[in-house]
């Protein structure tokens, strides 16, 4: 008997051992069945963009070639998400043109993305946008799994075509069926086909909980159920009979909320809940990255219609409410046709009645849709129609730095008129033009014969405008025919080349000096030439597209000092004056005038007012008539400026006609400096009195 009973426990022994095994050797084959996939890294083309793709941190492999400049980037260091994420990260030194790996984190929207040029690529600015995003190397965190494939925010994202695959969701599994993969567009579908109820497999009431908490969980806190389940996109109540409110994720536009599972743990409820966020599966982005329509930038405004300009709007008690409204909507509708934007036209409105006022100027508002709703709201102020009064207002404080204006644009202003002015409009229009104004008129109603006599200034708008040319001027019988001026309008405020006032005095000349070096001028005499040079320069306003200077010295001989084309800023012209060096010899005029010709003028600006300005303190060895006339049958405007022993005679002949305006004579050189202010005004004197048509 005792020989059976430690036989029978051999025997359990025995068999213990064999299910020990057993189990050993299957866990080890589930191990194995169970080892996670090898990350692999996606890869997305040069012209992706962040806000496209919803993962909130990811890794992925950008190509060669993304330091071109139709990759567009806003911002630097941190780049709003509208920026191309291989762009970016050449742009901040993580990657080289070659490509390669780096790592994306998504970060808030912020306002002011300052463009730079950094390793190649030329960021931009952007006033905000609403996401933003920074690029690190691909050093992945402990811990962190980043997505092997990403999620885009639309039905053809780059990475598909690029044969990437987009990550799917997946519906909860009826017992007894298989999940079936249902990708984010297709959940969008569902979302927008309210009127098509879509019955949806109901969660464990543990699942359902979760669901309707008002705070969402950590990931780890979920369970795999509920991670599934969390993707499902539910529908308007109104859809669905029976839904509970808890259950429900639905913005006022009627669109469902997505929750997709396994919401980054890392991130704060504040950061989570945050007004105009959509929850996703690893963080938050603007629920507009969900729309299924392609996104757009908060526009930089049309680069080829980069104007200032003023709208000087009808507020007179005569026009009525109704016509006032018809002239806002022509503001509206010109707003939209201009696409207002920094980098393109900028618009401001001053209306007018007893006085002008101002509504909102050049960088009150920075978008097309800003201003339109700012233009609805415009009251109406009543009184008279002192249009003058008002070109006068805008003329002395509207286009200002502080207001907005830029250097580069041209200023326009748009006067919109009912009938006639209570008040003259010629002195100020004039003062306006001289300021580098491009005023247009429309005006509608005009004064029948039986009015006529209630005009204060017979044919106003050809005294105002700033070309008589029909150009600047638009008429329309009835105010209800105000809109078919929209797009003559807008073609015509955009046509830049065509907007002549905006040449000014100071800003359309290339000016050529033509200095006495000769022995009598000496070193120190010579420096005060140079400084009188350098007062006349600082007046004007240059750049390669405004004024430009050049510089010619002579003795029996002549040198270039600089062309027209060598510098564009007015420091570095100043800094060139005062390089150039005493040379010293005889007194060669008509060589030098005719030197300055074929080197300096020859190679000036077709649209450019060639003025010479010539110093010289002696009577020349050579003759200057034919030279001199030369110059002035050439269209270049010559100024003669004699010190000490010059004759005058020779400068007379020199100088263009009239030479009482165009020729001076200095008895010292240290009393070059007086003569600064009256060769300035004589300048644009003879400037503004062209004709102006």
């Amino acid at each position: 008997m005792r020989t059976v009973v430690l036989t029978m426990k051999a025997s359990v022994i025995e068999m213990f051992l064999v299910l020990l095994m057993t189990g050993v050797h299957s866990n080890k084959e589930t191990a194995k069945k169970t080892k996670r996939p090898k990350f692999t890294v996606p890869q997305i083309n040069c012209d992706v963009k962040a806000g496209k793709i919803i993962n909130p941190e990811f890794i992925v492999k950008c190509p060669a070639g993304c330091q071109d400049p139709k990759y567009h980037v806003y911002g630097t260091d941190v780049y709003a998400s509208y920026s191309s994420v291989c762009g970016a990260a050449v742009h901040s030194g993580v990657l080289d043109n070659s490509g390669g790996k780096i790592l994306v984190r998504k970060v808030a929207g912020q306002s002011g993305y300052k463009g730079s040029y950094s390793n190649g690529v030329q960021s931009l600015s952007l006033p905000r946008w609403r996401e933003s995003f920074i690029v690190l190397e691909s050093k992945p965190k402990k811990g962190v799994t980043y997505p092997s494939a990403l999620t885009y925010s639309s039905s053809k994202s780059p990475a598909a075509q690029a044969g990437e695959t987009t990550k799917a969701y997946r519906r909860p599994p009826s017992p007894g069926t298989t999940a079936q993969p249902v990708t984010l567009m297709q959940l969008l579908a569902v979302t927008v086909a309210e009127a098509t109820p879509t019955t949806l497999p109901r969660p464990s009431p543990s699942a359902a909980s979760t669901t309707s908490s008002p705070r969402p969980q950590p990931v780890g806190h979920r369970s795999q159920e509920m991670a599934l389940w969390s993707t499902i996109t539910y529908t308007s109540s109104q859809n669905r009979p029976g839904a509970k409110p808890g259950i429900q994720r639905q913005d006022p536009s009627g669109a469902a909320f997505q929750k997709p599972g396994g919401a980054d743990a890392s991130l704060g409820e504040t950061d989570l809940l945050k007004p105009g966020s959509v929850l996703l599966d690893e963080g938050f982005v603007p629920k507009e990255e969900l729309s299924t329509q392609s996104l757009e930038p908060v526009s930089l405004g049309d680069p080829n219609c980069k104007v200032d300009l003023s709208f000087l709007i009808d507020g007179s008690a005569s026009i009525g409410k109704r016509r006032f409204r018809i002239q806002k909507q022509l503001l509206a509708d010109v707003a939209q046709a201009l696409d207002i934007g920094p980098a393109g036209p900028l618009m401001g409105v001053v209306q007018y009645g007893d006085n002008p006022a101002t509504h909102f100027n050049l960088k009150t508002h920075m978008n097309s849709q800003d201003l339109k709703t700012a233009i609805e709201k415009i009251p109406q102020r009543g009184g008279l129609s002192n249009v003058g009064r008002a070109i006068s207002f805008v003329t002395k404080n509207f286009f200002s730095k502080a207001n907005g204006n830029r250097s580069g644009a041209p200023n326009v202003v748009v006067v919109m008129v009912d009938g006639w002015p209570t008040d003259k409009v010629e002195e100020a229009s004039r003062l306006a033009r001289e300021s580098g104004i491009n005023i247009f008129f429309i005006t509608i109603e005009g004064a029948v014969e039986n009015e006529k006599q209630y005009v204060v200034e017979p044919n106003f708008a050809n005294k105002a405008v700033c070309r008589t040319n029909g150009f600047y001027s638009l008429h329309v019988q009835s105010w209800f025919g105000l809109h078919k001026t929209l797009q003559p309008l807008v073609k015509r405020v955009c046509d830049t080349d065509r907007l002549a006032c905006s040449k000014t005095c100071l800003n359309s000349a290339d000016i050529g000096f033509v200095i006495d070096g000769s022995s009598s001028v000496g070193t120190g005499n010579f420096r005060t030439v140079l400084q009188f040079v350098t007062n006349i320069s600082k007046e004007f306003e240059i750049s390669d597209t405004d004024t430009r200077i050049g510089a010619v010295q002579y003795t029996y001989e002549q040198r270039l000092e600089f062309g027209f084309d060598k510098y564009s800023s007015k420091p570095d012209i100043l800094n060139a004056i005062k390089r150039v060096g005493y040379w010293s010899g005889g007194t060669s005029t008509g060589a030098a005038i005719n030197f300055a010709l074929e080197q300096l003028f020859m190679k000036s600006k077709p649209n450019k007012r060639k003025l010479m300005i010539l110093i010289t303190d002696g009577r020349s060895y050579d003759d200057v008539r034919i030279p001199a006339m030369a110059a002035h049958l050439k269209g270049v405007i010559t100024y003669a400026i004699g010190v000490a022993w010059a004759a005058q005679e020779e400068l007379e002949v020199i100088a263009t006609h009239p030479a009482r305006d165009h020729s001076f004579f200095v008895d010292e050189f240290d009393n070059l400096y007086q003569y600064v202010p009256r060769v300035i005004q004589n300048i644009c004197t003879e400037f503004n009195s062209q004709p102006r048509n």
